[in-house]
């Protein structure tokens, strides 16, 4: 915009924060790249989670489900992850304020939970279920990685034994075409999908990838399973019995990464559970995080942030 009327641009956005903007007068500038808090936006269901605002620098953001992404979603941001200073920040809020907040969703971090018990001690925790479901989509993933390694070690070695006998090297291939390599790195996608949503390319090539790696399809059977518990189960108590009957199928594959997993939700099967009160989730919170990282794209990057957080307010995106 600055080129086409024939203003540096640098020095335009440097006016416009400088002088046409209410920045310089900003009542919360002098700690804003530390912490902001909005007690106004403070609502009984609540989220915490964390985001990257700029060069991987972690914030902690803590948002009132009730908006749901827009106006007047933000009740505080956090720089870093520490606990000590949100919770002195956060205990400046009057009692009876944070009394309030019956529920609050957060994933399995000590720190996370730390914070809400000691801020938010009425409300109930709630493991987001779908960090529970993340981590067995990444231990499944996981073993297809490892059998991927060593697709392209055979394939190597092949190479090269062909190339000491002067012959041109013809990679095997499967029904559909895949190699096994191919195989391996193409199934990415349709692991991370139901079996009723793949298409017909990814369920050919399924059949292929569960017959040659039934490791992967016992895997993909225990993640399924995870996720139905989620999907169908009405109560806590039909929750708590089939997650026990999955950590039995979980023990009895002799996964490891699956058996941290499973011994993970039983540390944490108490906030896991309550997600079938409500069937609440941090859904909020990631569209939110989703906002603040479109609107750091729009204004390429983030090199001020107490300026970057002032325009976040601006937007309209974090006050009533």
């Amino acid at each position: 915009m600055g080129s086409l009327f024939g203003v540096n641009g640098k020095k335009l956005q440097r006016q416009y924060r400088d002088y046409l903007s209410e920045f310089k007068d900003w009542e919360q500038k002098g700690h804003a790249k530390q912490w902001l808090v909005f007690p106004e936006n403070m609502g009984p269901y609540l989220s915490i989670d964390e985001t990257a605002l700029s060069k991987g620098e972690l914030y902690t953001i803590i948002t009132n489900k009730k908006a749901k992404g827009k106006k007047g979603s933000i009740v505080a941001i956090f720089s870093g992850t520490k606990v000590e200073p949100i919770i002195e920040q956060l205990m400046k809020i009057p009692t009876k304020k944070r009394a309030r907040v019956k529920e609050i969703t957060l994933d399995m971090a000590n720190s996370m939970k730390t914070i809400a018990k000691k801020c938010f001690p009425k409300a109930v925790q709630v493991t987001d279920r779908f960090h529970v479901q993340k981590l067995a989509l990444e231990a499944l993933q996981d073993i297809r990685i490892k059998h991927r390694w060593d697709a392209i070690d055979l394939e190597n070695e092949q190479i090269k034994r062909a190339k000491e006998k002067n012959r041109a090297f013809v990679p095997k291939e499967f029904s559909n075409g895949d190699t096994r390599k191919q195989l391996l790195a193409r199934s990415r996608y349709l692991l991370y999908k139901s079996p009723n949503n793949w298409t017909p390319n990814q369920s050919e090539r399924s059949k292929i990838l569960f017959s040659e790696y039934p490791d992967i399809k016992l895997a993909f059977d225990l993640v399924q399973g995870l996720r139905h518990i989620f999907n169908t189960a009405t109560t806590i108590e039909v929750a708590y019995t089939k997650l026990a009957h999955w950590y039995k199928d979980v023990e009895n594959t002799g996964f490891r990464a699956f058996k941290t997993i499973a011994n993970t939700i039983a540390l944490n099967y108490r906030s896991i559970l309550n997600y079938f009160i409500n069937r609440s989730t941090n859904a909020s919170a990631e569209s939110f995080n989703a906002k603040i990282k479109a609107f750091r794209v729009q204004f390429r990057g983030v090199r001020n942030t107490e300026f970057f957080l002032f325009r976040d307010q601006s937007q309209k995106l974090c006050v009533n």
